[in-house]
């Protein structure tokens, strides 16, 4: 039998275990560039592989619009002095005649204290009856009880005293300076003015949102825009529920980036380059600048208007990818808007594998040659 020259043999060794390297795989961080592509619907795959440029960016360039509804903004302010249920009020009474129906003998003043409004928005007089309070200024309660008793005492004096707001309340909850239930007094009546009152927010303004809950209710809205737009500025009713929070919107970043993490927005937009610089941009190691890939579940709008269709009726999957080694790829990146729950990868450079695997074969053919020393062979 020929003997094999030893060169071939290692030549032969090499190539075996260049391939039983290639066969088990190699460590990395996730799939290939080649691999997403091949998993598209267009090979049969289930989520579209979109390439961004110009017309994707501005069609997927939707920012969450907060605002109140018209019934919140048509709601206008509650008169200072308008009595609500659980109001207290005082009542003084003065009789033009000595022995008179509630005054005592000798006497011509008839205080009636803490007086309270019940939850029907009535409160119960002497000789004038179940007298309905709320909805009327002091004013005009003043003249209802005069009439009433106009006709069983002569020229009856009425005083009328309300204390401010002990009815028409609201609550304040959440990232503020002082949470609470605060009275809707003359200069309270406005959502800001209320969260001036409450101590102010206490939350990053870019990322503050503001939630109204009012019955089966509920606006929502950006605190910049409150102050932008004074019609977010709506007129609180009692028992209205204010909460002040932060945005929970967040993306996902992996692959070969600076870091690996799930990323909260710290302002109502964010690109996808600022979303790369907040990980700390591509690894220049290993990122492969060509395959920055988000993964995202599109509503079937903006599908329909991304792949010229007009059939989706369901979410879809798409899979954007940007190219930041063309002309125009930082320029679309700069445009192209992160959305909550979007994954941001980015795949490793193709020589990265190799490297990886001429480092598996050295270190395997070193071990060998080190094993055929000890050995003696």
């Amino acid at each position: 039998m020929t003997a094999i020259p030893l060169r071939w043999a290692r030549f032969l060794v090499l190539a075996t275990l260049a391939i039983g390297v290639a066969s088990c795989g190699l460590p990395r961080s996730g799939p290939t560039k080649r691999e997403i592509f091949s998993g598209s619907v267009q090979k049969q795959g289930d989520a579209f592989v979109v390439p961004v440029d110009d017309k994707v960016a501005q069609a997927t360039s939707a920012t969450p619009v907060l605002g109140f509804s018209p019934a919140f903004q048509r709601a206008g302010e509650i008169g200072s002095d308008e009595i609500h249920p659980g109001d207290v009020l005082g009542l003084t009474i003065w009789e033009n005649v000595d022995d008179g129906l509630l005054a005592g003998r000798g006497q011509k003043t008839t205080v009636l204290s803490e007086l309270q409004v019940d939850g029907a928005g009535f409160i119960f007089v002497p000789y004038a009856g179940r007298i309905r309070a709320a909805g009327n200024s002091p004013e005009a309660l003043r003249r209802i009880i005069t009439n009433k008793l106009d006709a069983q005492t002569p020229d009856p004096q009425v005083s009328v005293v309300r204390a401010a707001g002990d009815g028409a309340t609201v609550s304040v909850m959440g990232g503020v300076g002082a949470q609470g239930v605060y009275p809707i007094s003359r200069p309270t009546r406005t959502l800001s003015a209320m969260l001036a009152k409450a101590g102010g927010v206490t939350i990053e303004p870019e990322i503050a949102q503001i939630t109204v809950t009012r019955g089966s209710q509920t606006g929502e809205v950006w605190l910049k825009d409150l102050y932008a737009n004074p019609t977010m500025d709506i007129a609180l009713r009692p028992g209205d529920v204010i909460l002040v929070e932060k945005d929970t919107r967040s993306f996902t970043a992996l692959g070969a980036t600076g870091g690996q993490s799930r990323i909260g927005f710290d302002t109502q937009t964010i690109s996808a380059i600022e979303a790369i610089a907040q990980v700390g941009g591509l690894s220049t190691a290993i990122a492969d600048p060509k395959g920055v890939f988000v993964f995202r579940d599109e509503s079937p709008e903006v599908a329909n208007a991304v792949l010229g269709r007009h059939d989706l009726i369901e979410n879809q999957r798409i899979v954007y990818v940007l190219d930041l080694t063309e002309p125009n790829g930082m320029f679309n990146a700069r445009d192209f808007s992160i959305r909550d729950k979007d994954t941001v990868y980015v795949t490793e450079a193709p020589f990265v594998q190799w490297k990886k695997m001429l480092s598996a074969l050295t270190g395997t053919v070193g071990s060998a040659n080190n094993l055929s020393t000890a050995t003696g062979s």
